[in-house]
């Protein structure tokens, strides 16, 4: 989501997300475990990160506001 200053805001389920996984983070003591959390955490940005390319490069034009 972006806001009225073109910054992007994340939404109240990728807030909530971002803090379960956090706590699963702190809560973890195995290293196995942190490593296992690691790996889905990176490939959780690198598949974000395709479909932003992926995004970007389709020939799509601008919306344009509705006159009137």
């Amino acid at each position: 989501m972006i806001d009225m200053n073109g910054s992007i805001q994340l939404t109240t389920e990728q807030q909530f997300q971002i803090e379960q996984f956090n706590r699963a983070l702190d809560t973890t003591q195995d290293p196995e475990q942190l490593r296992h959390l690691a790996r889905q955490l990176m490939q959780a940005w690198q598949t974000q990160k395709a479909a932003t390319c992926w995004v970007l490069k389709q020939d799509i034009p601008p919306l344009m506001a509705p006159n009137g």
